[in-house]
C-alpha cells in the first residue's frame, strides 16, 4: 500500500510538468503567430468554426449532417493552407500541438479507463528507490548481477559447500519474491559472517519488489535507530513522522546489519516494538545480521530473540568471504 503523501507528490509532479509544458507551448505559439500572422488567423478560424458547429448542432439537431459536411469542407481548405505555410517555412507540424512528456496519458498519470499509466508506475518506483535509501546499491546488486560461481565449491563442515548452500538460498529467495504478498509472505532471517552475500540478497529483493510496485523500506539497523531517535526526541515534523510510520506500514521492511547499532535498553525496546508490531499486523520483515543465533539471544532480550526464532524462516550463510573474489 502506498502512503497518501507519495501519491500526492507524484500527482503534484504531473501538475508541474503540465504547467511547464503549457508555458513552453504558449511561448512557442506566440512566436509563430508573431512571425506568421496568417497562421494565427487560420488557427483562430478553425477554433471558431468548431465552436460554431457545436452550438448549431445543439440548437438544430435535425440539420446536423449538413452542418458537419459544411464544417468539414471549410476546415479542409484551412488545414491545407496551414500545411502549406508550415511546409514552405520548414516548420514541424507538431510545433502547433501541446507538448507532452507522456503522450499516452498526456501527463495526467492516468489512462482513459482510470488505470495508472506506465509513466506513473515508473515515477512511483523511482520514489520508492529514494525512500528505501538503496538507489545506487541496487544498480550493482540485483538478481541479474548475482554470480554463484564466486562461491566456494569446496566441502564444508555444514554438509553443503558454500556454493550449493547459496544456490539453495537463491532458489528460496527467488520463489519468495515471485510469490510475494504483503499479507501472506513469511519473515526471513539471513545470518552469518560478513562477505557472504546477505546484503546482496536484501538489495536484490528490494529492487525486484519495488519494480513490481510494492512499498519496501530498506534500512540498516544503525539508520533505523536514527529514524526512531529523531521521532522520539526531536521535533516531530512531518518528515520524521512519515519515516517512522513507514517502518510499520511498508509492504516489506528490511533491516540490514542488525547488531551493528549501539545496543542499550532503549534500542532493544524499539527494535522489539517494530518487529512485534509488524508481526501482529501480519506484515513481513527481512533481517540480515552478522551475529550467530546464540549471539542474537545474548545481545537482545528474550522477547526479541523469541519473536525471531518463532516467526522467521532462517537461512545460514557460511564459507569464505566472497568480497575478495568479486
Amino acid at each position: 500500500m502506498l502512503p497518501n503523501n507519495l501519491t500526492r507528490n507524484i500527482l503534484l509532479e504531473y501538475e508541474a510538468i503540465r504547467d511547464s509544458n503549457s508555458r513552453i507551448y504558449d511561448e512557442r505559439i506566440k512566436m509563430l503567430y508573431s512571425k506568421y500572422p496568417r497562421l494565427k488567423q487560420i488557427m483562430q478560424t478553425l477554433e471558431a468554426l468548431g465552436l460554431e458547429l457545436t452550438a448549431s448542432v445543439l440548437s438544430s439537431p435535425k440539420n446536423a449532417e449538413n452542418m458537419i459536411r459544411e464544417f468539414e469542407e471549410n476546415t479542409q481548405q484551412l488545414l491545407k493552407e496551414r500545411a502549406y505555410i508550415l511546409s514552405k517555412n520548414q516548420i514541424p507540424a507538431n510545433l502547433l500541438d501541446v507538448p507532452y512528456n507522456c503522450p499516452l496519458c498526456k501527463d495526467t498519470g492516468y489512462l482513459e479507463n482510470n488505470k495508472k499509466c506506465k509513466c506513473f508506475t515508473q515515477k512511483m518506483v523511482n520514489h520508492l528507490y529514494d525512500m528505501s535509501n538503496i538507489k545506487l546499491a541496487i544498480e550493482r546488486e540485483n538478481f541479474n548481477t548475482f554470480n554463484v560461481d564466486i562461491f566456494s565449491s569446496a566441502d564444508h563442515s555444514e554438509g553443503l559447500s558454500q556454493k550449493d548452500n547459496i544456490t539453495q538460498i537463491l532458489s528460496s529467495v527467488e520463489s519468495y519474491v515471485y510469490n510475494f504478498s504483503p499479507e501472506r509472505s513469511k519473515n526471513l532471517l539471513f545470518y552469518g559472517p560478513t562477505g557472504q552475500g546477505k546484503t546482496f540478497f536484501c538489495n536484490a529483493i528490494s529492487k525486484n519488489l519495488m519494480d513490481k510496485g510494492f512499498l519496501v523500506i530498506y534500512q540498516t539497523a544503525f539508520k533505523l535507530i536514527d529514524i526512531i531517535e529523531k521521532y522520539r526526541f526531536s521535533n516531530k515534523d512531518s518528515n520524521s513522522q512519515n519515516q517512522y510510520q513507514l517502518l510499520f506500514d511498508a509492504d516489506l521492511l528490511i533491516i540490514d546489519d542488525l547488531g551493528t547499532e549501539f545496543n542499550n535498553s532503549f534500542t532493544n525496546a524499539e527494535i522489539f516494538n517494530i518487529i512485534n508490531g509488524r508481526l501482529l499486523a501480519n506484515k513481513p520483515i527481512i533481517i540480515s545480521t552478522n551475529l550467530s543465533l546464540g549471539e542474537i539471544e545474548k545481545v537482545y532480550s528474550n522477547r526479541v530473540s523469541s519473536r525471531i526464532y518463532g516467526n522467521f524462516e532462517i537461512f545460514k550463510f557460511y564459507g569464505p568471504d566472497v568480497r575478495w573474489s568479486k
